[in-house]
C-alpha cells in the first residue's frame, strides 16, 4: 500500500474520533515493511489522559503487537506534525520516518498549543511558563552512577 493510503487512514481516524466526540481531531498509523502494525486516535478526553495523543496510543499498540519497545524500521503516519511530547516518544521508540499532513501552525490555527510548546523548549528551564529548577542533584546523581555500574540493565 502507498504512503498516501496510510496517510488517508490516519486522516480518516482523526475525522472519526472528532465526529464521535471521544477525542481531538488526530489519528496515527504505524507501518512496518508496508504492513499496518497499529492505529491510534486521540483519546485525551474520553480517557482523561493528557498523554493519550494519537501517536502515543498508536505506539503503545504497536509495541504490544510487536512485543518490543523498539520500533526501528517502522514509519508513522499522522494527520498533524507531532507535538513535542509525541516527537520525543517517536525518537525514544526509534521510529524511522514520520509523515504528517497538517503542521504545528495549522494546529495553532484551530486552537492547539503545539507551537507554543516548541517555543518553550529552547528557553532556559527557569524562564519557561512552568519554571523548573534543579533540586537534590547529588542524591539524584547517585542513582545514575549506580545505573552506570549495573551489570544486568536492559538498555533502551
Amino acid at each position: 500500500m502507498s504512503n498516501e493510503h496510510h496517510m488517508r487512514r490516519a486522516i480518516a481516524l482523526s475525522m472519526q474520533m472528532m465526529r464521535s466526540n471521544r477525542g481531538g481531531p488526530f489519528g496515527a498509523v504505524i507501518v512496518k515493511d508496508g504492513k499496518v502494525i497499529a492505529e491510534g486516535a486521540n483519546e485525551v478526553t474520553s480517557t482523561n489522559d493528557p498523554t493519550a495523543h494519537a501517536e502515543i496510543t498508536a505506539m503503545r499498540r504497536a509495541c504490544q503487537a510487536l512485543q518490543t519497545f523498539d520500533l526501528s524500521g517502522c514509519e508513522i503516519y499522522t494527520n498533524c506534525e507531532p507535538c513535542p511530547m509525541c516527537l520525543g516518544a517517536i525518537y525514544w521508540a526509534r521510529i524511522s520516518r514520520i509523515y504528517y499532513a497538517n503542521d504545528r501552525h495549522d494546529a495553532a490555527r484551530v486552537g492547539f498549543r503545539d507551537d507554543q510548546l516548541y517555543c518553550e523548549i529552547p528557553l532556559p528551564p527557569a524562564q519557561r511558563a512552568i519554571p523548573a529548577q534543579p533540586l537534590l542533584r547529588v542524591e539524584g546523581k547517585a542513582v545514575f552512577d549506580e545505573w552506570l555500574r549495573k551489570p544486568d540493565k536492559v538498555e533502551y
